[in-house]
């Protein structure tokens, strides 16, 4: 049986052809954003660094998160140990108008993983250089209730580039009941 949810996209003001919010300053500020929108039980499905955002709003509401979906993240860690490259340089190159706030951010997460009780499906793929497999292993063994899938030839932008392979792993994740 598949069940049916309100399905919601939350866009980030000012980054590409979304207007910016003289609200939206900071990732706190994001966050805030996403905490909002949760007001009744809720699965977060996220990438990159919109998985922060999730995470921390995972935190801050954790009796309304009952499924977390992660894909290619720093989770929170200094990727450096990983020998990630570097995405911020690139990124801004070809996004000169990105808030810089943005990739500024770099907070460690890592300790209050281990806090959240949500089932959560890590993907991630095994060619991609921004945040490489090693970094999925380590987020998997921080969260108690994680499971990693490694998405052959998958590199930063998985969910789209494998989303035939993806969504199905996404809907099995969604459909067990916590």
């Amino acid at each position: 049986m598949k069940l049916q949810a309100d399905h919601v996209y939350l866009e980030w003001p000012g980054f590409g052809s979304i207007t910016p919010d003289p609200h939206i300053n900071s990732m706190d500020d994001l966050v805030e954003r996403v905490v909002a929108e949760i007001d009744r039980p809720c699965a977060l499905i996220a990438q990159s660094m919109g998985c922060i955002m999730a995470i921390r709003a995972t935190l801050e509401q954790p009796g309304f998160v009952t499924h977390l979906v992660l894909a290619v993240t720093s989770g929170g860690m200094d990727l450096q140990r990983f020998g990630a490259l570097n995405w911020r340089p690139l990124m801004y190159a070809a996004n000169p108008s990105f808030p810089r706030w943005f990739a500024d951010y770099n907070e460690d997460l890592s300790c209050l993983l281990p806090k959240i009780q949500a089932p959560t499906l890590l993907l991630w793929g095994d060619a991609d250089p921004i945040s490489p497999v090693g970094v999925g292993r380590e987020i998997a063994s921080l969260l108690p209730n994680a499971k990693l899938h490694i998405v052959s030839g998958g590199d930063h932008n998985l969910a789209m580039a494998h989303a035939k392979e993806v969504a199905p792993l996404i809907d099995a994740h969604l459909a067990n009941a916590v």
